[in-house]
């Protein structure tokens, strides 16, 4: 059994999706951070940084793990299964799950920040992270060419880790059209009729669109 502990956030997603997929069970605590829960002393015990998701893994000694990609990469090879076996290949997939974590999500995020979540946007801020979340969708999307998911034919912890910011560009009023990426779209629109996504995001509930950006104002404070 495995202790999840997140929010109706893309890298809280990843994880539950992920769980999902692996068929692993799983008990999700939802942390508010509207509410700043992130702060009690249950969670900082787990990750000093004091963010979800966090998992504590039952079924070895209790061991516990912060950070989304970590994350991933750990249910991944507790299962052997969403991680190829061949050391290039993961080699290969390991550089798209790093290309999410330090590019696609701080960009989407912050443009949704300054773009929507904020009560006063601020233009040259959401000029920047606009132009630069563009230019990843567009990486992703020139990757993308002839492939069903990113590591080619096998789906892997990076179509997980990727998917949930995609998602962002959907579901919030962002300048932003998927349709200009057909690539990208397709895979988009085939992970989403995947059962464990779709079941994924749903963990914990979402909550209604100014709900959810109340969390993400939250990153601000």
């Amino acid at each position: 059994m495995i202790t999840l502990y997140t929010d109706c956030t893309p890298n809280g997603f990843k994880i539950s999706i992920a769980l999902e997929e692996l068929g692993l069970d799983y008990n999700p605590i939802e942390v508010n951070f509207a509410k700043k829960e992130q702060f009690a002393p249950e969670l900082k015990k787990l990750n000093l940084n004091c963010k979800i998701p966090v998992i504590v893994d039952h079924d070895n000694d209790d061991y516990s793990a912060f950070e989304s990609g970590a994350i991933l990469q750990y249910l991944a090879e507790k299962t052997g299964k969403l991680i190829p076996a061949d050391d290039k290949k993961r080699m290969d997939m390991m550089q798209w799950l790093f290309w999410q974590m330090s590019g696609l999500g701080p960009y989407v995020g912050q443009l949704l920040v300054f773009a929507v979540a904020m009560e006063e946007p601020i233009p040259a801020a959401i000029e920047r992270y606009l132009r630069e979340t563009h230019r990843l969708l567009a990486v992703l999307n020139e990757h993308l060419e002839g492939k069903t998911y990113i590591a080619d034919d096998e789906h892997t912890i990076a179509d997980i880790a990727c998917f949930p910011w995609v998602r962002i560009c959907h579901l919030y009023p962002l300048p932003i059209e998927l349709s200009d990426y057909p690539n990208l779209l397709k895979w988009y629109q085939n992970l989403e009729n995947r059962p464990a996504y779709s079941k994924g995001v749903t963990i914990p509930p979402t909550a209604a669109q100014e709900e959810r950006l109340k969390i993400f104002r939250s990153a601000l404070v």
